[in-house]
């Protein structure tokens, strides 16, 4: 049997990868924040979508593949079939923001939350697997249903977790707390994913896919630029509470402006009348 490498490179690659999951959790969550202050549709479904790639694409599907970089096959060299590994990508992507959307429009009421963690949960989990599924080798690939089955279920509960975050979680130390935890979650599911592969066959070179370097490189480096510049937005745009207190300012301007300011009627009720002469 052929022997499995998960940590290559030593801890490089599972720091990366859970480093690049935190980010990922700080840069949604800060994003969905927003969400919650927004008072127009699509003002709200806008940040909400950044909030599903950078969870989705960059706390789920980035950490995957860094993670995926240390793993190696002795003998056994693995590429990527580039559709699937893309599609990997939508999918974990969509499936957060499905989780997001019901959250942040329903809000964190048990039946909005359950629906929303299971449907993101089951999606990256098939997320996990379909980047798995992508590898191409001479070895046949075999799963441990056991360990898999504990794998979604970890998927579950920390996407459950995180849309509760997402819709409860207020200021910078309780969203680093947050992201920290999501990361461990994140990778926790993952590297339980890993463990219940087991590939058999014989050594050899696969005839197709693209290596790690050429594919995973390029999508790794374009979708981390995408999530530095997203959190560079997030970081300029107003938090949550400066967004509702602009908000409360235009409506208070905007009632006096009309004239049907209540502290002006209340003012100009106490205001004493003057003698008549």
């Amino acid at each position: 049997m052929p022997e499995m490498h998960h940590f290559t490179y030593g801890l490089i690659t599972p720091l990366l990868a859970y480093t690049a999951s935190c980010l990922g959790a700080a840069t949604g969550l800060s994003a969905t924040f927003r969400a919650r202050a927004a008072t127009d549709t699509k003002t709200r479904a806008s940040w909400l979508l950044v909030g599903a790639f950078a969870i989705g694409g960059t706390g789920v599907w980035l950490m995957h593949f860094i993670a995926m970089l240390g793993f190696t096959v002795t003998d056994m060299p693995i590429n990527y079939d580039i559709p699937q590994t893309v599609l990997s990508a939508v999918v974990a992507i969509v499936v957060v923001a499905i989780g997001l959307f019901l959250v942040g429009f329903g809000g964190d009421r048990p039946l909005w939350l359950i629906s929303g963690g299971v449907v993101a949960g089951l999606g990256v989990a098939a997320m996990h697997y379909m980047g798995i599924a992508a590898m191409r080798m001479t070895g046949h690939m075999e799963f441990s249903m056991p360990v898999v089955g504990l794998s979604i279920l970890i998927a579950i509960v920390a996407a459950t977790a995180a849309l509760w975050l997402s819709a409860n979680v207020r200021g910078r130390p309780a969203t680093l707390i947050a992201a920290l935890v999501m990361g461990v979650a994140v990778s926790g599911m993952h590297y339980t994913g890993m463990a219940a592969l087991t590939i058999t066959g014989t050594p050899g070179v696969p005839r197709s896919g693209t290596s790690a370097v050429d594919l995973l490189g390029p999508l790794i480096l374009g979708i981390a630029a995408l999530t530095v510049a997203l959190l560079f937005i997030v970081l300029m745009w107003p938090n949550e509470q400066e967004m509702r207190d602009q908000q409360e300012f235009e409506a208070r301007m905007r009632r006096q402006a009309k004239g049907i300011s209540p502290v002006t009627r209340r003012d100009a009720r106490r205001e004493p009348s003057m003698p008549r002469h």
